[in-house]
């Protein structure tokens, strides 16, 4: 079995129609889903808010290799193109984890290389699975790590829900 961890966010047009686009394309592999918060944008680019959820999936026949094509394929079909780094999205899908897979692959790095500082990713992934391990270490503990401001950063998102 193959359990791969997204983790989904978007910023442009009907945010939340977006990430709900992706828990309905994994919906036949769906384990769990995060609830729905708000961030601040990171990065230098100013822009707005982003919406940002945790999807968990398992398959028995998927690859880290599939979870990505799968992830690419959910940000096409809503329409995400990528020109400016770290700039406003219609949707993200990154792959965080995949098992316990360690990989320095440059198409696909795992864990993600920036996860285990990235609240947005954290905060709902524990959410998500309150027993999750990022890299050997309980994703509890990584949130109790990040700085307070980044952890009150990531707030829920009233009436906004997943299904």
């Amino acid at each position: 079995m193959s359990v791969a961890v997204l983790s989904i966010g978007a910023n442009l047009g009907d945010r939340l129609a977006a990430l709900q686009s992706v828990v309905d394309a994994v919906r036949p592999w769906l384990v769990a889903v995060s609830p729905v918060y708000r961030t601040a944008p990171w990065g230098p680019v100013p822009q707005d808010d982003y919406l940002n959820a945790i999807v968990i999936a398992a398959d028995d026949a998927a690859s880290p290799s599939e979870w990505l094509s799968r992830a690419h394929a959910a940000e096409r079909a809503a329409g995400r193109t990528r020109e400016t780094r770290w700039g406003p999205r219609t949707l993200d899908v990154d792959v965080v984890a995949v098992d316990d897979l360690h990989s320095d692959d440059p198409v696909l790095t795992l864990p993600h290389p920036r996860a285990a500082q990235r609240a947005f990713v954290l905060v709902p992934w524990l959410a998500a699975a309150p027993e999750a391990v990022l890299a050997g270490v309980p994703v509890a503990e990584l949130v109790e790590a990040l700085p307070a401001g980044e952890r009150d950063g990531v707030r829920l998102q009233p009436g906004a829900v997943l299904v």
